[in-house]
């Protein structure tokens, strides 16, 4: 136990001396917290992986630029995720979110094609770039403007509309990976046809559009596994993850096919769930009740 001083001079001295040193020191600091803050940082290091992606592509290393656009894909999905976690949402986040997701989906994904292969066609293989990423602006913006919109029915907060700009950036980036993949298999007549100009062109078009389409796409936010399922889907995730680590370029392309081939079965899910909804939001109209009849006599 700290001992009491006895009265006197040097006691009341050191007295004034301790409360001088209570009044100097410094407050404690008020602001945001480090969680809070987590996942705009996780943003930052995304964007700058988009960044290393177009430099890449300018030295010509092409594999890196395109590793670089997947890490940046798979930051975009768990800075969201952390956000929510925390409880660090905020407008800014929102906003510099899609500040980053257009540079790193959008204007990295166009200008590594560009300078892989549309180059060659001048100023027609850069209009389906200039698209893609306009696309890619427009997709971004009406995800923004749908956040001051309201809640949306229950049935529509599992699915985007339009293909996301992540998503869309690894489909931009097809022919690139196929091209890689049937490079390392040794196809060599494989990997120049995927290299032709308008094989990339077709694809920077096709995914713009599907971007700003009203096609609705998974989410995969809120997505339930049936416990049946939930085994199998384990198992299929260890052997793509394996496959991915193996054959990384043919694993990625794979992908892009397979998120391809959902579209159809989300624009169905999406139809019988909203056919549902409207059908409980019809009121039942039967027949008219009898009109009691007044009594005579």
């Amino acid at each position: 136990m700290r001992e009491r001083l006895p009265p006197g001079p040097r006691a009341q001295a050191i007295r004034k001396w301790r409360a001088r040193l209570r009044a100097r020191r410094r407050p404690r600091l008020k602001g945001i917290s480090f969680n809070r803050m987590l996942p705009n940082l996780l943003t930052l290091i995304g964007l700058c992986f988009g960044l290393t992606a177009i430099r890449f592509a300018l030295e010509g290393r092409f594999p890196a630029a395109a590793t670089a656009i997947v890490v940046a894909g798979v930051i975009d999905g768990l800075d969201g995720r952390l956000a929510r976690l925390l409880k660090g949402t905020s407008r800014f986040g929102a906003e510099f979110d899609s500040l980053s997701d257009f540079l790193c989906f959008g204007v990295a994904p166009a200008l590594v094609l560009y300078i892989w292969t549309l180059e060659s066609w001048r100023g027609l293989g850069y209009a389906p770039c200039l698209l893609f990423a306009v696309c890619t602006a427009l997709r971004l913006a009406r995800f923004n403007s749908a956040l001051d919109a309201g809640p949306l029915p229950a049935y529509r907060q599992h699915f985007f509309t339009g293909v996301p700009a992540p998503a869309g950036a690894m489909l931009g980036l097809f022919p690139l990976f196929a091209a890689l993949a049937a490079a390392e298999w040794g196809v060599v007549w494989l990997a120049s046809a995927l290299a032709w100009p308008g094989f990339s062109a077709l694809v920077l078009v096709g995914v713009g559009l599907l971007m700003v389409s009203q096609l609705p796409a998974w989410s995969f936010k809120n997505f339930r596994v049936p416990e049946a399922l939930a085994l199998p889907l384990l198992i299929g995730v260890g052997l793509y993850v394996a496959f991915l680590v193996s054959e990384p370029w043919a694993a990625m392309a794979l992908g892009g096919l397979a998120y391809v081939g959902m579209l159809p079965f989300s624009l169905r899910s999406y139809r019988r769930l909203k056919a549902e909804a409207e059908a409980i939001a019809e009121p039942v109209v039967g027949p008219a009740p009898p009109v009691a009849q007044p009594r005579q006599g």
